[in-house]
């Protein structure tokens, strides 16, 4: 079972576009968990010297880089704001939100309650 924090703070929002600190990779945040709550798996495969904290919060990102779109799960202390103000290019997006403005992407009214 998975303990969040009683007070865990999210830099980021979902829509945020956000740009990784080591590696050419920009994103929107489509979800945010409180603390990781991947697979063990997944957390052991990053190098020792790279591992992230587990107790921050953890963002899935529709992700993009140079060659390809995916899905991606980044802690808070592996990101940044992105400032390039135009969009992100992954095929997911329409499924999620409507549009993009401001830097930013706005939930579809169908998702959001």
């Amino acid at each position: 079972m998975i303990q969040a924090p009683r007070n865990s703070s999210a830099r980021f929002a979902i829509g945020d576009v956000v740009r990784h600190r080591l590696f050419d990779i920009r994103g929107v945040v489509f979800d945010i968990d409180p603390v990781f709550a991947n697979s063990e798996e997944w957390y052991e495969a990053i190098p020792l010297d790279m591992r992230p904290d587990r107790n921050q919060p953890f963002y899935h990102l529709l992700a993009e880089n140079d060659e390809e779109s995916y899905v991606a799960y980044v802690s808070q202390q592996n990101l940044l704001v992105d400032d390039e103000d135009r969009p992100v290019d992954h095929p997911g997006i329409g499924q999620l939100f409507e549009r993009f403005a401001g830097g930013r992407y706005r939930m579809r009214r169908s998702l959001t309650h």
